[in-house]
This record gives C-alpha cells, structure tokens and sequence, in this order.
C-alpha cells in the first residue's frame, strides 16, 4: 500500500470514476435521510404533491419555476439540518452549548424555508386564483 490516506485515495479519483463515486454517494445520502429521518420523509411526500399541484394548477411558467424552486429548497435544507444533527450526535451525546446551537440553528434553517415556501404557495394561488387567504 501506498503512503496515501484512505481520504487521499478517494479524493484523488478524476474523471468519470470520480463522477460515478460522487453519485453513488449522493444517491446513499438521500437514501438514509429517507431512511432514518422521519421529517425529510414527511417533506418529499409533501413536496412531492406541492411540485404536482404546481404542474397542475395554472401557474405561469416564472411562478411555476418559483414554487419548484422554494420546494426543492426546503428538501436541500432538511439535508444540511439532518447532516448537522448527525456531526453533532457522532462528535458526542453531552448536553452542550455549541451542540444546541448548531442543531437549533439548522432548525431555523428548516423553518425559515417551509417559511418560504408557504409564503410563495400563498402568494402565488392569491395571485393567480384571488383567494382570500388573510
């Protein structure tokens, strides 16, 4: 064996090889959240409609894209959250000032977009129907 780190050696792939790992990587990091994570189940089953109801509805091609965007958000932000919860959680169980922070910052995070994307749904089904929603 070679003096390179186990990180070197998987780093070190190019090309295809490298675009191929990078997938499969991927593809294992959705599968788990999906997996172990109950909230980011809830959101794809959930963006899943939204991103329907935005092709069926008649939304404008800009609002559509807009709705599509903000529900492919909340699912990449419950990724990020989900990947701090798990850093904190390897690192150690303690009860911590710093670990609290990261995991209740991450759920702002979450928050902030579901936010948006509430925000935008209302908004756009206000402008494109006149629902009175307030």
């Amino acid at each position: 064996m070679t003096d390179r780190t186990y990180a070197e050696k998987m780093k070190g792939k190019r090309g295809i090889s490298r675009i191929i790992n990078a997938a499969g990587y991927s593809r294992d990091g959705l599968s788990a959240a999906y997996r172990h994570e109950s909230a980011f189940r809830q959101l794809v089953w959930l963006n899943i409609v939204l991103v329907a109801l935005a092709f069926i509805l008649d939304f404008g091609p800009a609002t559509r894209m807009m709705l599509i965007f903000a529900s492919f958000l909340s699912l990449i932000v419950e990724l990020f959250n989900t990947a701090i919860e798990a850093a904190v959680d390897h690192t150690s169980t303690a009860r911590h000032e710093l670990a609290k922070r990261a995991k209740d910052a991450g759920s702002a995070a979450q928050m902030l977009a579901l936010l948006l994307l509430a925000l935008l749904w209302f908004m756009s089904l206000w402008r494109e129907y006149g629902l009175n929603l307030f």
